[in-house]
């Protein structure tokens, strides 16, 4: 089981906090703006004398709402379609657990989400890395390329679209290209969404469930965590047409009882925030991106692309391994008694010795915050003892 890219260097941020060093963290997706009013008001306000078991699929009333959710966005499924979970982790590791057998492969283009390696084995599964390039912004290689990493043993293409870590957006030519390999070899797509209200170009994003042809091997994964700033009440969703998958999953579901019924209480309500909230949330991501991707690009040696999606970027760095230059942040560096925590990107793969000079930049803290930490980032790439150039 891997360690966390994200979480393995918190000892060392906890024992820099008792040094009274303040930190700035770029190392994980925690939005900081706040929950929707109407969320916070029925959490507030619970008016049950007892909490119960809710059905193992999650309240049909939050499903309706999500059904309602979908169609917004041109995804068309019923409430029956819809599993609630806990989180969207649940959501992926019940997907893998129902649809794959020991040593069945999946196709996954990285850098990815490295909690993707960690449900994988949980399930017996076996993840073939696909590599996507800092040069190309991270698009897919060809078809022909793609096509290669199918064997015997390939059940399913994940994606996570918009992308953690890199913020790339699928194009329409890349998921033809998806739809074309899962239709070709009866494959599964589990398709990662959760950053869906955060696509930052006029190209819409392409719900894997808009592919036409394949509707039955499409397994869709999403989350409120992150477009309600809802990290803590662990709601998610599994969404599928297909009935034998969902029939699998609810094995899952029926085994751990019940996703948690406070946090489906909040979901519900928050799915009731206005649009003015998310235009909010969106406008201020957008800035939050540009400034990012600017001061960045403006520091000697340093590169990232402009990210599509999602809150995060993937940064090289003149460094000679970004494993030791996020402890080096947390053991050696200050100024003015602050420092910055990053996400080494070698986390993010796979094979080994890929990756060793990025890291995964999370822009969830105000722009204030964000002047402060990229500053902290130049100074730090001027003294740090393993510079390349």
């Amino acid at each position: 089981m891997p360690e966390s890219p994200i979480r393995k260097l918190v000892p060392l941020a906890r024992e820099a906090e008792k040094r009274g060093i303040e930190i700035y963290h770029l190392n994980i997706g925690q939005p900081d703006i706040p929950t929707p009013q109407v969320g916070m008001d029925v959490l507030q306000h619970i008016d049950r004398k007892v909490l119960e078991y809710t059905n193992s699929e999650g309240l049909l009333s939050l499903r309706e709402k999500l059904a309602a959710y979908y169609h917004r966005f041109g995804i068309e499924v019923t409430p029956d379609e819809i599993i609630v979970t806990t989180g969207g982790s649940e959501a992926v590791l019940f997907a893998f657990m129902a649809c794959l057998d020991q040593g069945d492969e999946i196709v996954v283009p990285e850098p990815a989400y490295a909690n993707y390696t960690a449900f994988a084995i949980s399930g017996g599964a076996i993840i073939r890395p696909f590599l996507s390039s800092i040069d190309n912004d991270f698009a897919l290689p060809s078809f022909e390329e793609f096509e290669q990493m199918i064997t015997k043993r390939t059940r399913a293409i994940l994606i996570c679209n918009p992308n953690n870590p890199t913020g790339h957006i699928y194009s329409a030519e890349e998921m033809e290209h998806i739809r074309q390999l899962v239709k070709k070899y009866d494959l599964y797509l589990f398709s990662d969404e959760v950053y869906r209200e955060f696509c930052y170009t006029d190209t819409p994003h392409i719900s894997a469930m808009q592919l036409k042809g394949i509707e039955d091997n499409v397994i869709l994964i999403d989350s409120v965590s992150k477009r309600y700033s809802e990290c803590g009440i662990r709601i998610g969703a599994l969404v599928t047409k297909n009935k034998q998958v969902r029939r699998d999953v609810m094995k899952f579901c029926q085994a751990r009882l019940c996703p948690p019924l406070i946090g489906q209480l909040v979901a519900e309500a928050s799915m009731d925030a206005p649009e003015s909230y998310m235009q909010g949330v969106y406008d201020e991501y957008l800035a939050r991106r540009n400034y990012v991707v600017e001061a960045i690009n403006a520091i000697p040696g340093c590169y990232t692309p402009r990210p599509m999606g999602a809150f995060y970027t993937v940064a090289r760095l003149p460094i000679d391994d970004a494993d030791k230059y996020c402890a080096w942040l947390l053991e050696s560096f200050e100024h003015e008694g602050k420092t910055i925590m990053v996400a080494p990107a070698s986390g993010f793969y796979s094979l080994q010795n890929v990756g060793r000079n990025e890291v995964r930049i999370s822009y969830t803290m105000n722009q204030a915050d964000l002047a402060v930490a990229m500053d902290l980032l130049r100074r730090s790439l001027a003294v740090y003892p393993g510079r390349t150039m």
